[in-house]
């Protein structure tokens, strides 16, 4: 997540050279590729931190430091 950045709420993932956009109320890739197992895991873990997600996008919008997120196992 990037400060004041723009709608909707979203992330930045990336995996060796992919890149790609996660939407975090949509769960889905807005732009960009991840291989599918690696998008999978992605959309897994955004999907059981939803809610600390959103209350990051939300600090990020304030301009204040997002809280760090348990990462996948």
């Amino acid at each position: 997540m990037f400060l004041d950045d723009h709608a909707p709420p979203h992330f930045h993932a990336t995996y060796g050279e992919f890149t790609a956009i996660i939407d975090i109320q949509a769960l889905e890739v807005t732009k960009g590729n991840l291989p599918r197992r690696a998008r999978e895991l992605v959309l897994d873990w955004t999907e059981l931190h939803q809610d600390e997600l959103l209350r990051n996008w939300e600090l990020c919008q304030q301009h204040e430091s997002p809280h760090a997120i348990e990462p996948l196992r």
